[in-house]
């Protein structure tokens, strides 16, 4: 028998702020049409200037307990994807552990830029199938639009805030792909492509820093590399792209997430796409698109679900999931 980690609950949280493109016409050389066609981008959420990365992961969390019927202490642990924590330290995710009156568990942040909730996922599928917690939340949470330059027309009009959340629990399975909960993880990271996509800024620089992206370069890499990790992903537990009932990938692009499903042999009609209202919100687009997809009643009991996703890092994975 195998312990299996099984999603009890999604929830997610967009800020109250709605950007549309036009907005950006007022300040850059730019247009809603130039951004659209290059993006697939409409629109984005951007928190209010007293709202923080645990305040929105924090909303997102709440969602995600009450759809799985759970309180703040029948999590074991709190897993959160950010880049853009509330502090230094201490971690985005004992904020919210506070937050959601947690006092027996233990949380943590993981840090993988737009992989992030990948990351996430094999932490806590780890956890779980180790027998070291039977119940954990997963989250990812970003305020990208607190480090933007926003001179840049390349970068700035793509991001957005928001937070999504999923709940996993322990359950037992036979071991085959035929169980439910997440079946294969699959991380990759190479450091020698830092430079294409990065924060010219951090504590030990002494500096903040905003977003720096090589835009055509990341976007080579991601096409090749994450429909590389789906394949992977699912050829350790014998699926093929045939078996996938539904991507979720990271909403960074449209072109990007077309460009990746042909190469995985995947219809759009079988790809969840929020971009258009999200903008990339890095570590949070994939969960968010979860719970956008589970409450559209597109993802049900039973799917097979592979995400995937490319960041700063390089760093990039896929996750394969039957709902």
């Amino acid at each position: 028998m195998t312990r299996r980690a099984v999603v009890k609950g999604v929830g997610h949280y967009l800020p109250e702020r709605v950007v549309p493109n036009a907005e950006f016409e007022k300040t850059l050389d730019t247009t809603d049409e130039w951004i659209k066609s290059r993006s697939g981008i409409e629109r984005r959420h951007f928190a209010a200037p007293d709202q923080t990365t645990s305040d929105l992961a924090t909303h997102a969390a709440k969602a995600a307990l009450a759809m799985a019927g759970m309180d703040g202490n029948d999590i074991d642990a709190i897993v959160l994807a950010t880049s853009t924590a509330d502090l230094t330290f201490p971690s985005a995710a004992t904020m919210v552990q506070q937050a959601i009156d947690n006092t027996k568990g233990y949380a943590f942040d993981v840090q993988a830029v737009c992989a992030g909730f990948v990351y996430a996922l094999s932490n806590a599928n780890a956890l779980i199938a180790s027998g070291q917690a039977d119940r954990v939340l997963v989250i990812g949470a970003e305020t990208f639009s607190r480090i933007m330059d926003w001179t840049d027309r390349g970068t700035c009009v793509l991001f957005g805030d928001g937070a999504g959340a999923v709940i996993l629990e322990a359950e037992t399975g036979t071991g085959t792909a035929k169980d439910r909960g997440i079946l294969s993880t699959d991380l990759n990271s190479d450091g020698r492509y830092k430079d294409l996509l990065y924060v010219d800024g951090g504590v030990s620089t002494n500096s903040t820093g905003v977003l720096r992206m090589v835009g055509k370069e990341v976007f080579r890499h991601a096409v090749e590399k994450l429909a590389q990790t789906a394949h992977t992903a699912l050829g350790k537990v014998g699926l093929g792209p045939d078996d996938v009932t539904w991507v979720v990938p990271h909403q960074a692009n449209i072109r990007i997430i077309q460009s990746t499903a042909k190469k995985l042999g995947v219809g759009m009609d079988r790809v969840i796409v929020t971009v258009q209202d999200h903008g990339n919100t890095s570590a949070a687009s994939i969960p968010l698109a979860l719970s956008v997809g589970v409450s559209n009643g597109q993802i049900k009991q039973g799917d097979v679900v592979v995400t995937e996703a490319i960041g700063g890092g390089l760093a990039w994975g896929a996750v394969v999931i039957r709902w």
